[in-house]
């Protein structure tokens, strides 16, 4: 079935967006994945992503989509689904806070939503959650709270990156366990010699350098992809009247 469409279902990564130090604003970077898809692509590219979006809105946005069936959906989520209450962690470090959608119930909804794509007969892509800058994030959620209280219930700073990367880690169990594509853009971000240099003041969004070293990495694997869609419905239509069934007058 030739892949007529992409579709992107995550968050604020997803949505390509960046923290402007100038402005002191949050921005869509000309950088995202999906633009540059768009511009390279002679197929429609929709990006249904959200900032703070976590998987369960993304299941909730794919309740009420139609798509075209052959369509590419990817499905990026992890970075708001593993965030906790930092306000409740300083005010009580003591005691265990949930995250905003728990471990379990993240990994059965990110398999959820794959079956979901495929029961409409459209092809499911997973994404890892991007790796976040643990120092950074860190004095970006403590900003007017009690940050030793916060650093007390953590035990460290880089608690925050290794609760985080079991979310990715769940991630890419849900694609062994139901055999479906993964791009691993976590790896691609962390294997970049500079990676720092590439997370914005928040700690947590690439910045537009850190957007086009992701764009660069997905754009021939989504090229290839639809080429060799062409390249399967031509041979398919090439080979119709080999398998059509004869008319009447001809047996």
């Amino acid at each position: 079935m030739m892949c007529n469409e992409i579709h992107v279902w995550g968050d604020s990564l997803a949505r390509g967006i960046v923290y402007r130090e100038e402005q002191k604003r949050y921005a869509i970077s000309r950088e995202r994945c999906t633009t540059r898809l768009a511009q390279s692509l002679p197929i429609k590219v929709e990006n249904h992503s959200g900032m703070g979006a976590t998987v369960l809105d993304g299941l909730k946005w794919f309740a009420d989509f139609t798509g075209a069936p052959g369509a590419l959906c990817a499905i990026e989520f992890g970075g708001n689904d593993c965030d906790l209450d930092w306000a409740k962690v300083a005010e009580n470090p003591e005691h265990v806070v949930e995250a905003r959608v728990p471990l379990h119930v993240f990994e059965e909804s990110i398999a959820r939503f794959v079956k979901e794509v495929r029961q409409r007969d459209m092809e499911a892509v997973l994404v890892t959650p991007l790796p976040l800058h643990s120092e950074r994030y860190f004095q970006w959620v403590t900003k007017g709270l009690n940050a030793q209280a916060v650093l007390a219930a953590l035990g460290d700073v880089h608690h925050i990156y290794r609760w985080q990367e079991r979310y990715a880690n769940a991630v890419r169990a849900v694609a062994r366990a139901l055999g479906v594509r993964m791009l691993d853009l976590r790896d691609v971000l962390l294997a970049q010699p500079d990676y720092e240099n590439l997370i914005c003041l928040d700690g947590v969004h690439p910045n537009d350098e850190g957007h086009r070293r992701l764009s660069d990495a997905v754009m021939p694997l989504a090229q290839a992809r639809f080429a060799a869609a062409i390249r399967l419905a031509d041979q398919e239509a090439s080979e119709a009247h080999l398998s059509s069934i004869p008319s009447a007058c001809m047996m």
